[in-house]
């Protein structure tokens, strides 16, 4: 018997911590879960997005989203230097290289304490739905803080399957939503 392309990773789950890196990323996903009785809270945590005004224009997307739909969203806060700071030495990797593992990394460990604070076991992320993101990178990043962050689990969720890609693009038309042209840091616009 095939597998469903999407999985919940524990019967019963009905809440989940979902790392949001942009609108347009987030929205097929957050309709799938609304629609198989999981309530997302998003957290939208992109320090890496450069320069500010794009990340502006992409956090104040997924805000409008979450707010249209009711869903809890809650900002990360952005310390573009202190991501810097993180990634230093790797400026010059090339995509899915070793910068992109760090990036998400210091992303998800932010994510598992963010999950951690409010009493949510698991989370995930929309990185994982990007067919220019490694999936082993993101996966890796997520295990490493579900072992870092007592009491919370990674959903290691190749989000691109179940037609949520063609989905996704249907919803970015409907909504209106910028579609950004690369991945957010300075080193991606190259």
């Amino acid at each position: 018997m095939k597998q469903p392309a999407i999985q919940l990773p524990e019967e019963g789950l009905d809440r989940v911590l979902l790392h949001a890196c942009c609108a347009p990323c987030s929205s097929a996903i957050v309709e799938w879960m609304l629609q198989h009785g999981v309530r997302p809270t998003i957290f939208y945590y992109n320090p890496n997005i450069f320069p500010r005004e794009e990340y502006d224009i992409r956090k104040n997307e997924s805000k409008r989203h979450a707010e249209s739909l009711g869903i809890t969203w809650i900002d990360g806060d952005y310390d573009h230097d202190a991501w810097r700071c993180g990634v230093a030495g790797l400026e010059h990797e090339p995509e899915r290289g070793a910068r992109c593992q760090q990036c998400f990394t210091l992303r998800l460990l932010a994510t598992a304490r963010k999950a951690q604070e409010l009493g949510l076991r698991y989370f995930t992320t929309t990185l994982a739905s990007s067919r220019w993101k490694s999936l082993e990178q993101i996966t890796a990043a997520g295990l490493a803080a579900e072992q870092a962050v007592a009491g919370t689990r990674f959903w290691a969720q190749n989000w691109r399957k179940g037609g949520l890609t063609d989905r996704r693009a249907q919803l970015l038309r409907q909504y209106g939503f910028y579609n950004q042209q690369y991945c957010g840091c300075e080193f991606s616009i190259r």
